[in-house]
């Protein structure tokens, strides 16, 4: 089946491509589109039932079977040409950390998403600013929420290696008398520009886009079975950090009726274990730096960590936006930051260079068996994937041709 032909979200999610931002939700028109968490899966949308109208604005704005540079790539201004082929429009360069000692303790790798949202909102007028942040009922999952104080930005700090779709919460954006800060993923950052190229009303009203990097979203089955490794039920958990809590952090849990933090692995391990989590979709995924965003911020693992170092982060400055956003959080004293050489960008995310690699060759391979492709324009991924190793080449096509046929992918979900 061809992806032109997808009716609605069911076509997305039985051809596994779905993401789990939350956007569709959100953009349809008649309110048929619930969000499921499949906890061996992720957040997927379900519709209601009932035939539906068929305007299909749920895969317009679906990240999950394709993005597109043009015309954003040709309107960013000044890039830094020797990034753009591996890393999208990247104006800026910068390394640092909130200055606020809390945010960047708690934050995963010095704070600098939440210190730019809270300047945005206290010195740019801001009404608030949508994210992932704990689900009160179930403490080991995520919810979006919509935080207008340094407070509950505190609160709700951290990586979250688990489903969460902020895209859901696009209402909230919609609603409000100003401008607000939008923090996602890669994936919740390009659904937001798809979704706010057909809903005017959202858009006026988003100030500045905050990306995060990323590598894929394991599913909650990931943190139920680590949490059972380290013989914790997960319905006993009261708060949960992947990471963060110092830099990179470990994990971390506190049960319910305790006080004290239980470190149960070192980042490393939890994400070790985790990885093996992610849907295949986020393994199509070219974009792990948040390319859709105004500010992207990340890990600069260039180098090796002192123990007890306190966080830093990279900031890549994408839009005039993004950059007025950074020059006025340095100047109002929010984020400390030095401008670095670009080459650290690519130092200090190797894997996620080499990954966007191979997807040219993963995305063939699934053409090539009659597979549901997602279609991406702008990333130069022929020219990525020639800079492979043959090894690397050969395991983005025969890789993902018997990943493909052992999995049954070329079948649909019923």
């Amino acid at each position: 089946m061809d992806i032109n032909k997808f009716k609605d979200v069911s076509d997305v999610v039985n051809w596994r491509l779905c993401l789990g931002c939350g956007a569709c939700e959100y953009v349809c028109p008649e309110q048929k589109i619930h969000l499921i968490d499949i906890v061996d899966q992720g957040i997927r949308p379900a519709l209601s039932s009932g035939d539906c109208s068929g305007c299909n604005d749920c895969v317009t704005v679906c990240p999950g079977v394709g993005v597109s540079h043009e015309p954003s790539m040709a309107s960013a201004k000044g890039q830094i040409s020797a990034l753009t082929e591996g890393w999208g429009p990247v104006l800026e360069v910068w390394e640092g950390h909130a200055t606020d000692k809390a945010m960047r303790f708690d934050g995963s790798s010095g704070g600098l998403a939440s210190a730019l949202a809270l300047y945005c909102i206290e010195h740019e007028d801001m009404r608030g600013a949508v994210h992932a942040g704990f689900d009160q009922a179930k403490k080991y999952k995520n919810k979006t929420v919509f935080s207008k104080t340094k407070a509950e930005i505190l609160a709700t700090t951290g990586s979250r290696y688990s489903p969460a779709s902020p895209c859901d919460n696009f209402q909230a954006i919609e609603d409000e008398t100003g401008e607000c800060v939008f923090i996602g993923k890669p994936c919740d950052v390009e659904a937001l520009r798809k979704t706010q190229a057909i809903r005017p009303n959202l858009s006026k009203n988003v100030g500045a886009a905050i990306g995060i990097f990323c590598a894929g979203t394991p599913s909650t089955q990931g943190t139920i079975d680590l949490l059972s490794k380290h013989g914790i039920n997960h319905d006993d958990v009261q708060e949960i950090r992947y990471r963060g809590r110092g830099w990179p952090g470990n994990f971390a849990v506190r049960l319910n009726n305790e006080t004290e933090w239980r470190e149960l692995a070192t980042y490393e391990e939890a994400w070790g274990f985790l990885q093996a989590y992610r849907p295949y979709r986020c393994h199509t995924c070219p974009d792990g730096t948040s390319e859709f965003a105004d500010i992207s911020c990340g890990d600069p693992w260039y180098r090796s960590i002192e123990l007890g170092e306190p966080g830093k982060s990279l900031v890549l400055v994408r839009t005039e936006t993004g950059r007025e956003v950074v020059k006025g959080a340095i100047q109002a004293g929010y984020v400390e930051l030095k401008s670095v050489d670009p080459v650290v960008l690519e130092l200090s995310q190797k894997e996620l260079l080499r990954k966007r690699g191979s997807i040219w060759g993963r995305v063939m391979t699934m053409k090539f068996l009659g597979i549901p492709a997602p279609r991406f324009i702008g990333f130069s991924l022929f020219q990525n994937w020639l800079k492979l190793s043959l090894e690397h080449k050969l395991r983005s096509t025969y890789g993902t041709a018997k990943r493909m046929i052992m999995r049954n992918y070329f079948k649909p979900l019923k």
